[in-house]
Parts: C-alpha cells; structure tokens; sequence
C-alpha cells in the first residue's frame, strides 16, 4: 500500500489530502505555511494533522529503509527466496521486521552455532519433528553423534547441543516472538525493588522500594522515575509477564506429540524462554515503555510550552525590572516601550534603614525620571520582600508592581545571544533585562532560551532528545507564526522560527535592516543577500510591517492574495485602507466572484477576516495577578488557608502551582476538580490564575499540598 494511502486510512483523513500535504512537504513547505496558506490542497487541514502526517510517512520512511537494507543483505549472500521476500515485502511494523530477519542474522558464536558446527544439527531437527514412530528414541539416536574430534564425548553432549539449537530455532520464531510480545503487552509487569546498600542514598525513591504494577498501565511519570531510579544505581528493575503463563504458550506451540522427544523440546522451551526470549522480549518492552513515556512526557511538555510561550504579553510599556537579591542587591535596568536598555543600576533595600531610604529615593527619581508603568519583579530571592519595598516606597496607586517567572533567565544572562545583543554588561544586567521583557513579550524573550530550561516538563532530562528537541521545534515554529513577527524589530532568535527562515537568513534579514534601515514592505525581503522566492513565499505571510507603504503588510494576508484584495476593492471603488476600515464595504463583497482556480473559499474568508482586524495577536489580554500579602515564606503557609496562585507547570500527576513562597506546591491529579480527571491539562494550563486551597504543609521536606476542589 502507497503511504499516502495507508496514512489516509490510519488516521481518517481523505487520501487526496494526504498526497497533497506529502507535496507540499516534499516541496520544502513548513508544516504553518501548509495549515495557514494551502487550505484549498488539504481540505483545511489543521497542525496537528498535517504534522501527525509528517511524522508518519518519517517513521514510513525508516521502516522502508530498513526493508532494503535488509533485503540487500539476504541477496548479498543470497538468502533471498520468493517465500521470504513477500514475507518481508508484507511486514507492516519494525517488530515484524525484524523477527523476520532475525534468523538470518549474521550472529556471533552462540551455543547452537557451535551445536551446528559440531554436526549435531541433523540430530535437533529429528527431536523438534516429534515423530509418533514408538522406534525412535532420543538417546539411542544420540549415541551415533558422539565424536570426541569435535568435542561431542557422550550422549547427554550430543542431546545438550541439540537443545541448544532448538532453543534458538523457538528463540527466532516470528509467530513465537509475536505470541509473547503480545503476553508481555498484557500481562508483563514492570518491578522495581531497591538495590543492596542503597537504601538510605536512594531516599528520594523510597516509592519505589517495592514496587510492582503491569506494564501496560503504567502512567509515564513513575516508568521515567523508575529508570532513572536504576540508571542512578538505587533501583533493579525486572519486567516479564508470569513465567508460566509464558512457558506455557510456548510448550502449546512447540511441543506437537508425547513421545520422548517431547520431554527435549519441553526441555529446550523452557531454556530458550529464560536464557533467551525473556530477556529479549523484556528489552522490547522496555524500550516500548521508555518510547511510550517520553511519547507521554515529550507531549506534556509542549502543550506546557505552548501555553507558557502564548502567555499574554504586557505590550508596549515602560518597565523598571528588578533581578532581587539580599546581600548582593537588587539589580534594576530600565527598558522603554520598545524594551530598549535605557539604565542600568543595583540598590540594597535590604541592608539596613540607611541603604533602603536611599534605595526608595533612587526607585522613585528613576520612576519619574523615565516615566515608568510597571514595575516587575523577578520570583527569585527576595523576590517578595522586594515586592514589599516596593509598595512602601510611596509611588503611585495606578503604579502595578508584579512579580515575574525567573526560569531560565540565568541561562539566557549567561548565553551567547545574550552576549551578542549586551557584551558590555554583566551577567546580572542581562538578567534583569530578561525579567522585563519577559513581562513585556513572553514569546519573544522565551524563544531565546533553550525550551528544556524553561521549567515547565516532566522528566525532560530523561527523554528521547531528538525527539523532545524535533517536538518542541515544532511548538515554538507554531507559536511563532501564529502571533506574526514585526519584521522590523524582531530579534535573530525570534525570526529564525519564522516558516522558511531558520538562523542563517534571520541573520541575514538582521545584518540587512542593520545596514539599509526599516524594511518599507515585504517584497523588499526579496533583496536580502540569499533569501529566494521559495523562503519569501514561506515566510512572507508571517511577517509584519507596521506604518509601510501597503497597508496589508501588517496583516496576516499574504503577499500571493494581495491582487485578490485589490481587486475586491477597484470592484467597490474604493481603497485597500477603506476597505480595511469600512465594514459596510467588507459586506457587501461576494466572496463567490473571487474564487479562482487557486484562491478558494477558505482562503477568502481568511483574507476578509485579517481585512478586519490585520494582524491581530491571538494571545489573551494581559491581566494583573497579585499573590496574598499576607503569606510570603513557606512558614506563613497554614492548613486551610485559600491562596491565590499560578500555575506553573503541569504533569501527568497534577499541576504545580506558584503561591508565592518560592516553593510551588502541588495539586495531585485527585485534587484538581470535584469530578475524576483523566488528564490535569483537561483543567488547568500553564500561567493560568487559579485560587487553591491549602491541604498540607511538610516543612522539613519542603513540600505543599494543595487542593482546587470545591468545598461543599
């Protein structure tokens, strides 16, 4: 079957709109140009389709490759007959693929290679036959191996081999491999139970100890804890299904008779099943759990990125931001509406009265001087008792004082880009500055960052890396190209994630305003030094040019479709800006008379909605959020108390939630609603205000409970 046509059926989608979708990837598309551009090929397909489609025909293409390789190989040492070819050619999964091929491996010297190299193969093949014939006996027919030459000195050497080669025969077995890969799916169980003398080294998995559930149920947050629990050393982790039951199927489909050669097959099951296929089969299901869970945490992680990088921004303000600190002060800088470095300074309101009068004085001649908005306070230490200073430091009620997610602020302040855009200030400037643009813009600032930094997986550490980092590509190229860029004030970082940009040209667009100044309209990207139609045609509908020469510019229509809207507006004698700001004139158009063969339906009612509202981010309004006044440490933080928070990550197990006391408290999954959660992320998202209520406080381990139920 045509990929094409196996995806269509896979994951219900009409098969025209597949091979569509695999052309345009093909084509070089990027999976938002696709979703926002091509709706007419794919039927309006969203993301999640079309990059459920991409990754399909990858994972297609490796089973494919792998198919060769491995046909290539029999023929090479012409292995191949028309049997195992169709066999080989009809293999849908790599699991089957490779059972297939298994036999034909080439092998180390294994105990039935060297059975076979010691004559005893013939032998074997009689005692697997299990013929009814009373005259046949294993140990006389035995007998006539013995040859001392080749190491065969008795009759129990002749019947050891011959064992051993039929337990790798089972052991290769495809429809045996198939039968207990099933099993293992089943009724496999993953245990964990602590490694000698770890007990104390290894408190943090106590849990885990003694611990046993089956495999297939087994949620992703406790398989990635227990592997990691083993990859440190505290833990021994087994995974099979009861042996019996194991041994068992494989005696159904081995042992055919009850003559004497059966009792050596039944002998040779049961050893290929412990010396061989549980273990084999325990690495499939091993590495099937691991794929599972990171499959589980990898997409636990996006959807938290996604919300964290679509956060509503504050806008265009101007920020006093405030890196907080003790002993080493409180490092301020001051950005302008366009997040601009204006000043930069450290004050010390927490050593003594002396030092914090003149750090208020200095606070309030700098919030005059430069007209400040808002202020914003990094989350950090001393990050609330700087929010308290602030308050008493007499500026204005209208003055809103917030308090910022700092992680992954350290990262960038110590960064290459953050040296590149600052190499005269200090680590702690650049992180202050961070803090306010992260307030200001949180996609902009965030996608300077490494996603893994962020602080918002499960166990992103432990993953597949390939994959988390292909993953949360996707979630940030998505982001991005949903809210649009300013292509004039956009940083390296943030167009390289434009569709059909990437780091080389984001420079070059960089370098280029850098030289010839703001870019008065999109087709003069055309002249950036290796930017060609087909990036042009990729990005150009993403980006955004304010106050230039076309008004569309700053819209979301793409330069391909400009004709279309000038056309509609020569037919209602009247202007593109007219057009834009008259609704009556949107009206009255008849979308019907602009169809063409290549401007569609869809793509005209995107065109009519971006004439509305050109450009307009899909981000939330941005809303202020205070945390309670009254409780700052984790000491303050009572039984019963009803908090304000904000959510800061979510699990497989529940979310995490900021209450303001620089440790997130957590609200299990059991806690989240007054009705079974099957998935936090149904209830809650990152950033998002919740009101919680306090169930439980562990000093000595630093740990909150926390409920969102509602109380009867």
């Amino acid at each position: 079957m045509a990929f094409s046509e196996k995806i269509a059926d896979e994951l219900g989608i009409v098969v025209e709109r597949v091979r569509a979708v695999e052309k345009l990837l093909e084509e070089g598309a990027t999976i938002p140009f696709i979703a926002r551009y091509r709706k007419e090929s794919t039927g309006s397909l969203d993301e999640v389709a079309i990059t459920s489609i991409r990754d399909r025909l990858g994972q297609l293409n490796l089973l494919e490759k792998r198919r060769q390789a491995i046909v290539s190989s029999l023929e090479e040492r012409e292995l191949l007959s028309e049997e195992l070819s169709v066999r080989i050619g009809t293999a849908s999964t790599l699991a089957e693929l490779e059972d297939i091929y298994l036999p034909f491996r080439p092998k180390r010297r294994t105990r039935a290679l060297m059975a076979r190299e010691k004559g005893l193969e013939p032998l074997a093949m009689m005692i697997l036959a299990q013929k009814t014939d009373p005259s046949i006996d294993p140990a006389g027919e035995a007998a006539a191996y013995i040859d001392e030459e080749k190491g065969v000195d008795s009759v129990d050497d002749a019947l050891a081999g011959s064992r051993d080669i039929i337990a790798e025969i089972v052991s290769e077995d495809p429809d045996a491999r198939r039968d207990l890969r099933d099993l293992f799916r089943t009724k496999g169980s993953i245990s964990a139970r602590v490694a000698r003398g770890m007990e104390e080294g290894g408190a943090k998995y106590r849990d885990y100890f003694e611990w046993d559930e089956l495999c297939d149920t087994a949620p992703s947050h406790r398989v990635l804890a227990m592997m990691r629990g083993e990859r440190e050393k505290f833990l021994r982790l087994t995974i099979a299904p009861p042996q019996e039951d194991a041994e068992r199927l494989l005696l159904q489909r081995f042992v055919t008779a009850d003559v004497p050669a059966s009792n050596e097959v039944a002998a040779a099951v049961s050893d290929s099943y412990r010396r061989l296929l549980s273990l084999s089969m325990a690495s499939e299901m091993r590495s099937a759990m691991k794929a599972r869970a990171d499959e589980e945490a990898i997409k636990v992680f996006a959807e938290n990125l996604r919300e964290l990088l679509l956060s509503p921004p504050l806008g265009e303000k101007r920020v006093l931001a405030v890196d907080p600190g003790f002993r080493t002060g409180c490092k301020l800088v001051v950005l302008d509406e366009q997040a601009a470095l204006l000043f930069h300074d450290t004050i010390y309101p927490h050593s003594g009265s002396g030092k914090a009068a003149e750090a208020a004085e200095k606070v309030k001649g700098l919030c005059g001087k430069y007209d400040i908005e808002v202020i914003a306070i990094g989350n950090g230490t001393a990050s609330r008792e700087t929010e308290s200073f602030m308050r008493g430091v007499g500026l204005s009620s209208s003055m809103d004082i917030l308090l910022v997610s700092e992680s992954g602020a350290s990262i960038y302040s110590a960064s290459e880009v953050a040296r590149e855009e600052f190499p005269d200030k200090d680590i702690t400037v650049r992180g202050s500055i961070s803090i306010g643009r992260r307030l200001m813009d949180p996609l902009a600032e965030l996608v300077k960052i490494d996603p893994k930094s962020i602080g918002v997986g499960q166990y992103q550490h432990d993953v597949d890396q390939s994959h988390l980092k292909s993953s949360l590509d996707d979630v940030v190229m998505s982001c991005v190209n949903s809210v649009g860029v300013n292509l004039n004030t956009a940083s390296r970082q943030l167009l390289s994630y434009v569709s059909g940009i990437g780091p080389a040209l984001s420079s070059k667009i960089v370098d280029y305003r850098d030289s010839h100044g703001p870019f008065n309209g999109r087709s003069e990207l055309l002249r950036v030094p290796k930017l060609g139609p087909k990036a042009f045609e990729q990005s150009a509908g993403f980006l955004r040019i304010s106050g230039g020469a076309n008004p569309l510019d700053a819209s979301a229509v793409h330069p391909e479709s400009y004709v279309v809207v000038d056309r509609i507006s020569a037919d209602n004698d009247c202007t593109v800006e007219e057009l834009m700001k008259k609704q009556d004139l949107r009206d009255s158009v008849n979308l019907k008379d602009y169809v063409t063969e290549s401007t569609g339906m869809p793509t005209l009612h995107d065109i009519m909605s971006e004439l509305a509202k050109p450009g307009r981010d899909p981000r939330d309004r941005f809303e202020i959020f205070s945390f309670s006044k009254d409780v700052k440490k984790i000491k303050d933080v009572c039984v019963g108390m009803v908090l304000p928070g904000i959510v800061t990550n979510v699990t497989a197990f529940g979310a995490f939630v900021d209450i303001g006391v620089h440790q997130d408290g957590l609200v299990h999954i059991s806690q989240l609603a007054n009705r079974f959660v099957r998935d936090p992320a149904e209830i809650v998202k990152v950033n998002q205000q919740v009101e919680v209520r306090v169930l439980e406080v562990d000093l000595e381990r630093n740990r909150i409970a926390l409920s969102m139920k509602k109380e009867n």
